[in-house]
C-alpha cells in the first residue's frame, strides 16, 4: 500500500532543491564560520547569502534576519524580548485566542512574571476584527503577537491592518507567520510588522530552522549568550546546512507559489465538496480567508483521534488537529475557540495538501473517509 500524505500542516518533505544546498556543508565544506581563514570563509559567505535570500522573500534588508533552531525559539524570543524592552511602559500584552502554543505558553510564562494577557475572542470563521483590536490597546501596552495564519483551521488573519493599527498606536507587533511563509506573499513593510518569525520545515525546508525578523532599529536582548554569531545576538556555532536549506526551500516556495496554489487550491475544494457531503459534518475555519492546502473539518459524534488511525491503517496521514498537541486528551483551544458545538468538538480532522498531492489521491481520500465516519457512528463496515 502506498503512502498518501496529508499532513503538510505538521511537517513537509525535503525538498530535492533544499537537499542539494545542503549537501556540500554536511560533508566536504564543513568549517566553522566564525574562523578568519578561507576554509571557514566559505560557510560563512553561504550563510550571508541565505540571509540574503530569505530577506529578498519577505520584503526585509539582510541584516533584519536572524536564525534561530525553530519558529518556536523565534516566538519565544520576539515575545520575551518585548516584554524586557518595554517593561518601563507597562506589561500590558494583546493576543488571541487561537495562536500556536509557542506564543501561549511563552504568554502564561510571563503572565507568571507579573504581565497581564488579553485574549481577543475571534468569530466563527476564527478572525478578529480591527474595532476590537482598538479597543484593547491601552497606555500601558506593550506587544500586539497574533499570527498571520492559523494552523489548525487556515483562518488567514488581517495582518496588514492589525500592523497599522499597531504602528498608529506605537506597540511593538509580532506575528507568528510559521504556517504562512511559503505558502502566502509575506511583505514586512506592508505588513508593518516589527517581527516575524518562520520556520523552515513547513515549505519543505529541514527541520530545526527558523528564522525571525527583527524591523532595523529595534534592538532585542541576546536570545543565547556566548560567542558573537548572528551579530552578537544568538551565541552558537550556525547551522549552516540547515540555513542554507532553509534559504533554499524559501526562495523556491516563492517562486511557485502562485502555481503551487493554484493547484493545491483546486485539490482542496475538491475536497471540502466532497467531505461536506457527509451527513453532520462541517468545514471549520473560513471559507474564503483560508490557507489554500489547510482544509479541517468536524464531524458529528465520533473521535477525531479514531478517524486519524484508521485512516493511518488505510495508508493516508492527517491529523486531529496541530501536531504539536497530538496525544493531549483535551479538545483543541482553536475549536473552542470558533465556538464549535460540543457534539462535534472531539471530532476534528485535518487534511493539508501539498504541491506533491495528486488529484487521484483526493479521490481515495473521499472514498475511505465516508467509510470510516459510518464505522465511527456504528453504520455498516466498511
Amino acid at each position: 500500500m502506498s503512502q498518501i500524505y496529508m499532513d503538510n500542516a505538521s511537517t513537509t518533505s525535503l525538498s530535492k532543491n533544499a537537499l542539494e544546498a545542503m549537501m556540500p556543508f554536511l560533508t566536504k565544506e564543513y568549517g566553522n564560520p566564525s574562523t578568519v581563514y578561507s576554509f571557514g570563509r566559505i560557510s560563512k559567505n553561504a550563510v550571508e547569502k541565505a540571509r540574503e535570500n530569505v530577506a529578498s522573500a519577505i520584503g526585509a534588508m539582510p541584516q533584519e534576519i536572524f536564525f534561530t533552531a525553530s519558529g518556536t525559539e523565534a516566538d519565544n524570543w520576539a515575545i520575551k524580548s518585548a516584554a524586557e524592552l518595554e517593561a518601563s511602559k507597562g506589561k500590558h500584552i494583546i493576543t488571541t485566542e487561537i495562536e500556536h502554543h509557542a506564543v501561549i505558553h511563552t504568554l502564561q510564562y510571563l503572565k507568571r512574571k507579573g504581565y497581564e494577557i488579553t485574549y481577543l475572542n475571534v468569530d466563527k470563521n476564527g478572525r478578529i476584527s480591527p474595532e476590537q483590536l482598538h479597543a484593547a490597546i491601552r497606555p500601558d501596552t506593550i506587544l500586539i503577537t497574533i499570527m498571520t495564519a492559523n494552523n489548525e483551521i487556515g483562518t488567514i488573519m488581517p495582518i496588514a491592518e492589525i500592523g497599522c493599527i499597531a504602528r498608529e498606536r506605537g506597540v511593538l507587533f509580532h506575528t507568528d507567520a510559521v504556517q504562512a511563509a511559503g505558502h502566502l506573499p509575506i511583505d514586512v513593510t506592508s505588513m508593518k510588522v516589527d517581527m516575524l518569525s518562520v520556520s523552515g520545515h513547513k515549505f519543505k525546508g529541514p527541520k530545526g530552522t527558523g528564522v525571525l525578523y527583527v524591523r532595523k532599529g529595534l534592538k532585542l536582548p541576546s536570545n543565547t549568550h556566548g560567542g558573537g554569531q548572528e551579530r552578537g545576538q544568538r551565541a552558537g556555532t550556525e547551522n549552516v546546512a540547515g540555513i542554507v536549506g532553509l534559504a533554499a526551500a524559501l526562495n523556491e516556495a516563492v517562486s511557485n507559489m502562485q502555481e503551487n496554489n493554484m493547484k493545491i487550491k483546486n485539490m482542496s475544494n475538491r475536497l471540502i465538496e466532497g467531505i461536506l457531503k457527509i451527513p453532520d459534518s462541517q468545514l471549520t475555519g473560513d471559507m474564503v480567508n483560508r490557507l489554500p492546502g489547510i482544509a479541517s473539518f468536524a464531524f458529528q459524534g465520533v473521535e477525531g483521534e479514531s478517524i486519524v488511525l484508521l485512516l493511518d491503517q488505510m495508508g493516508i496521514c492527517a491529523s486531529a488537529g496541530s501536531a504539536c498537541s497530538s496525544g493531549s486528551l483535551e479538545p483543541s483551544h482553536v475549536l473552542k475557540a470558533i465556538g464549535l458545538p460540543h457534539v462535534t468538538l472531539r471530532g476534528a480532522l485535518r487534511l493539508s495538501l501539498g504541491e506533491d498531492n495528486s488529484e487521484e489521491e483526493i479521490e481515495i481520500v473521499l472514498e475511505k473517509i465516508p467509510q470510516i465516519i459510518a464505522r465511527l457512528r456504528g453504520g455498516p463496515s466498511y
